[in-house]
């Protein structure tokens, strides 16, 4: 009889335990395995970790913004998994239906999304940091401070004038955790990048260092929309740079001014004592008075070669120019467009 009942007690025993076994494990399916995230989405989320976030700010972003459903289960595998300990700021891309185990190994692996950001027509410094940083977590004040730090710019080789020489438009991918100083080396390295020898070489044909090519594209920049006739402008005030003439731009006195709503220039506007008045003072502008893009830049590498000295809006606002190679010509051409701006009430 004992002999029997130690047989029956042993058989619930491995029952007991089998059944033990088999629900331990369809418990740790469930946690690991089962989908937790996104359950009822389509789409996938861009999950933002802020520099310095703790695991419990985590948890909550999660399961506030409906990421996961069940915060428990997710604690336990970022628990048995080291997570706790290791939360990495950053983008995420979380996927629909994605488990807890292979949500957690993102979040550790600090493997995250780039971030395309994109800046152009930019003419300060406020407008600049405020659009490089529109997509970044970097407030835009950081990197405000970084370029009117005159001993910060000074080892990139910048004047607070001529710092935005440094920023090339155009659409980068960037981490969205970058700090300010990562943001600034980075765009210091695509400065770099875009210099080549053969662009170096181009600068010191014409008498230029590279700050002096980006002011001239600025001005080239501001003066036609029109990629096809930068060249033939740059030519233009080269030719006047080589004689010793006024630039006389108009683009840098609305610069000067600050209202760059103007549409008509005034003689009280060439009145402005500023060393951006270039109806004033001969020469180039202390800096540039926007961002030149490459086309504005290769335009002035890649100048035409001509005789014209100046050069006027067409009457038709087309947005296209009248070249002269002498004022009385020029003065014909710019009467016509006065006229045209008359008729348009434009003033």
């Amino acid at each position: 009889m004992e002999l029997k009942k130690g047989k029956k007690f042993l058989l619930v025993l491995l029952v007991a335990g089998s059944v033990l076994v088999i629900s331990m494990t369809f418990y740790f399916y469930q946690v690991f395995l089962s989908p937790n995230a996104l359950i009822d989405q389509g789409e996938s989320y861009l999950l933002k970790i802020p520099t310095g976030a703790d695991y419990p700010a985590v948890v909550n972003s999660l399961y506030e913004e409906k990421v996961i459903n069940d915060a428990l289960s997710f604690g336990f595998v970022a628990k048995v998994l080291g997570y706790q300990e290791a939360v990495k700021p950053g983008l995420y891309k979380v996927e629909p239906k994605m488990n807890n185990l292979d949500l957690v190994r993102l979040l550790r692996s600090g493997n995250q999304v780039p971030v395309q950001v994109t800046f152009n027509t930019i003419r300060t410094q406020e407008e600049l940091a405020e659009k490089i940083t529109a997509r970044l977590e970097v407030p835009k004040e950081q990197v405000l401070a970084l370029l009117q730090d005159k001993a910060y710019i000074r080892k990139f080789g910048f004047e607070e004038e001529t710092i935005l020489s440094m920023f090339i438009p155009n659409t980068y991918e960037l981490w969205w955790n970058t700090s300010a100083e990562g943001l600034i080396d980075r765009m210091h390295t695509e400065y770099q990048n875009f210099w080549t020898e053969e662009r170096k070489q181009k600068a010191e044909s014409l008498g230029l260092s590279q700050q002096e090519v980006s002011t001239l594209a600025s001005i080239v920049q501001a003066e036609s929309q029109k990629i096809d006739e930068r060249a033939r402008i740059a030519g233009v005030y080269l030719n006047r740079l080589r004689m010793g003439m006024a630039l006389q731009a108009d683009p840098t006195l609305v610069f000067a001014v600050g209202d760059f709503s103007l549409r008509r220039i005034l003689n009280s506007h060439k009145a402005i004592d500023s060393p951006y008045n270039t109806y004033k003072y001969t020469g180039l502008p202390p800096g540039p008075i926007n961002l030149p893009d490459m086309n504005s830049l290769d335009a002035v590498l890649n100048a035409e070669r001509h005789e014209f000295l100046y050069f006027c809006a067409k009457e038709d606002f087309s947005g296209y120019h009248s070249f002269a190679v002498n004022y009385a010509e020029h003065l014909q051409n710019a009467n016509r467009y006065q006229r045209a701006l008359n008729a348009a009430n434009i003033y």
